[in-house]
């Protein structure tokens, strides 16, 4: 028997309660629209009822339109399976109901969800419900109606505002704003709208059309100008992303030629950016994040997470200090040792600037930026390791010191402690070599700055047993993370993965590409920053110990560039002092430096590899590609090896880890989109003039010739595969 998703109960008073039933967050799945549509033309034709309540069942209005049904849009190419809610349902059914319709939302009303609330008569709701439009984050816009009824309900500036920023808005604002009519507590909302709804019906109260309304647009001039100061400020934050502007193109349809007009525009422009590369992306990378809490062998085999309530720390460096910042934010009790009172002092020092740079964001009340303080021990040895559910190494990257911290750590903790480091590269396998307990040892590896940055990785090893590996995916959880779970080898999954990154931008610098065009060729594509760029920020240091590390993991295909070693000779170390391929000062943007210029020509003079001592000439899109392929192959390898459970694990950690632009939907779903023979075609090309650095992997050859895309899963599973 199908499930039921929509439920009618008509009361004693004569109003029909229609509710939503499709937990988790009563998502508008196909099935539920259709009954929707049932159960609002059965009580528009039933005597005994005189007005409508619409609600959701289980404490949530609706978390809006199923996105697995984006999906299959996608798969199939065919719009059609899309249903008509905007004027069927919405307008016909419930805005144009000889009944009034009064929405009672708790919980959360986004997407279709506060759309269909938009298209009651009247919208009670409890405190602190979510609310909002969040459309134009999945690629497409508001399909039901939302561009048309918001902008009426709430004016257009802030109507505007809402559905560009993607974000919701609490039901307490919404109530300021017009858009919701009364608050009430929870356990009499269904009273107070059922009452709302006999009040309009009887006359007591304003039977309103949000569709009708004119009174919050404005006069024609003004909604032109807001509309036009919109579309500048989208081209800025917004330059690729086409649905930005044609949400704005649609609000203006209907203040132009009115709320029907608009909403039928809406329909229309809607279908033509759900089958657009943006949303294709976009859906992906939503549905990716989604799939990573599901690990074979460790989330279905019924074990049941434990509880951390207490971390040790140790290394306050910039790591360690962000690290620990996200845990005490959490309400996670933090100790954090380092080897003496100068270096605490810094660390603490460091919390506690991260803890008001979140206060200064609005991210953080004063009150819990003081209970957060509350939860950090500073400690110069191991005795209050006794009872830590978790430590967490984040020292500089020196396997001795590792092993040695590895060995004190085993003697010190409880027996059930997890052993985790944050390693950005080394082989697990080394440092925990000297104990005993290797299936405690994980990798916890964030992104900086830690307390920021949305992934965490955690990075297995053959022995690391699976209760650790889950109760590290909920401390991720807990803390606002996206953990992604991948195996152990050199840079692990994501640093793995783009490791040729910097390397590519090395290559065309020393065959005489200017380094700044490089960097705008880059962040043109949708990147925050170029990798040279990228690299001033993280400082010289690090690119060379990190590129020590690939030198020795894969000596067969790296390219070596002495550029780094010459920058960090002539004084420079990038934003650290100021002075690296850009000029840094306190106010204004990094300014390209022309001071680097002989420097960079010494390198090529050192390296020699321009075809007869001349600078190559490139195009804007071979930069990319020749900065790019070689990521896609190393990607290739990454999941030949089977690193990360499935490819769209790489797609989001290469998102959320390395700012590749989520509508391009991450490393493999882009490489896909441009096409496994492309790819594998020319980086056969260029490994023919330009040696191994470019040389296709077995695995992108194989799915090139076949007409396979990366994304398949294998089908033969190698040894090393986990």
């Amino acid at each position: 028997m199908s499930q039921i998703r929509v439920t009618m109960e008509v009361g004693n008073d004569g109003v029909a309660v229609i509710a939503i039933s499709d937990p988790p967050v009563n998502a508008l799945a196909i099935p539920t629209i259709a009954g929707l549509k049932e159960k609002f033309h059965e009580a528009t034709r039933r005597s005994d009822v005189k007005a409508i309540v619409l609600t959701g069942k289980g404490g949530r209005f609706s978390g809006g339109f199923d996105i697995n049904v984006f999906q299959k849009v996608h798969e199939t190419g065919d719009v059609s399976i899309m249903p008509d809610v905007s004027i069927d349902l919405v307008v016909n059914a419930i805005e144009d109901c000889k009944k009034p319709v009064v929405a009672a939302v708790e919980g959360l009303a986004l997407g279709g969800g506060l759309e269909l609330a938009m298209g009651c008569h009247a919208r009670i709701a409890a405190p602190r419900a979510q609310l909002g439009l969040p459309e134009l984050s999945l690629g497409v816009i508001p399909g039901f109606g939302g561009t048309q009824r918001l902008p009426r309900l709430v004016g257009l500036s802030k109507a505007i505002e809402i559905m560009l920023s993607s974000k919701p808005i609490m039901s307490e604002e919404g109530k300021k704003l017009g858009l919701i009519d009364a608050l009430v507590p929870f356990e009499e909302l269904l009273k107070v709208s059922r009452k709302w709804a006999l009040d309009i019906a009887e006359r007591r109260k304003p039977w309103l059309r949000s569709l009708h309304r004119t009174d919050k647009i404005g006069s024609l001039s003004e909604a032109r100008k807001v509309l036009k100061i919109a579309r500048q400020q989208a081209k800025k934050t917004a330059p690729n992303l086409p649905q930005h502007q044609a949400c704005l193109d649609v609000i203006e349809e209907g203040i132009v030629h009115g709320g029907y007009n608009g909403v039928l525009q809406e329909a229309k422009v809607f279908k033509e950016l759900v089958l657009s590369d943006t949303a294709k992306g976009l859906v992906h990378v939503f549905l990716a994040q989604r799939a990573t809490s599901k690990v074979p062998n460790v989330t279905d085999v019924g074990l049941k997470p434990r509880q951390t309530k207490k971390v040790a720390i140790i290394g306050g460096g910039l790591m360690g200090s962000g690290i620990a910042t996200a845990l005490i934010v959490s309400n996670i009790f933090v100790v954090l040792k380092e080897v003496n009172s100068e270096y605490l002092l810094k660390g603490i020092k460091m919390i506690e600037a991260n803890i008001r740079g979140l206060v200064a964001k609005g991210k953080l009340t004063n009150d819990k930026a003081e209970k957060a303080l509350s939860m950090l021990k500073g400690v110069l040895d191991y005795t209050e390791f006794k009872d830590v559910d978790m430590v967490i190494e984040a020292v500089v990257e020196n396997v001795p010191l590792k092993q040695k911290i590895f060995s004190e750590i085993e003697k010190a903790c409880p027996r059930h402690c997890i052993l985790a480091t944050n390693t950005s590269t080394i082989d697990l396998n080394l440092i925990g070599e000297k104990i005993k307990s290797q299936d405690h040892v994980i990798g916890a590896h964030f992104f900086s700055p830690a307390h920021v940055m949305p992934l965490l990785e955690i990075v297995r090893t053959q022995k690391t047993s699976p209760q650790v590996i889950l109760d590290l995916m909920t401390v991720g959880k807990v803390i606002k993370k996206v953990p992604v779970v991948v195996g152990n080898c050199t840079g692990f999954a994501v640093n793995r993965t783009f490791f040729p990154y910097g390397q590519g931008a090395q290559l065309l610098v020393n065959l005489g590409v200017d380094v700044f065009r490089i960097d705008r060729v880059i962040s043109n594509f949708g990147l925050p920053f170029g990798p040279f760029q990228l690299q001033d920020l993280a400082g010289y240091g690090v690119a060379l110990a990190v590129g020590k590390e690939y030198a020795k993991a894969f000596p067969d295909r790296i390219f070596k560039s002495p550029l780094v070693e010459l920058l960090v000779k002539n004084g420079r170390n990038g934003k650290n002092n100021g002075k690296g391929y850009y000029i840094y000062e306190k106010g204004s943007k990094p300014k390209p430096d022309p001071s680097v210029l002989p420097i960079i020509e010494e390198s090529r003079q050192l390296t020699k590899i321009m075809p007869g001592g001349k600078p190559i000439s490139v195009t804007d899109k071979e930069i990319l590609e020749m900065i790019l392929f070689p990521v896609v192959n190393e990607a290739c390898r990454v999941l030949h090896e089977g690193i990360v459970v499935r490819a769209s694990d790489l797609d989001i950690a290469s998102v959320l880890g390395m700012s590749f632009p989520s509508y391009r939907g991450g490393i493999v779903f882009w490489a896909d989109t441009v096409g496994a023979n492309h790819v594998y075609k020319n980086l056969k090309r260029w490994s023919e003039i330009y040696g191994n650095f470019y040389k296709p992997s077995k695995f992108l050859e194989e799915r090139a010739i076949k007409g396979i895309p990366l994304s398949a899963p294998a089908t033969s599973s190698p040894s090393s595969r986990l």
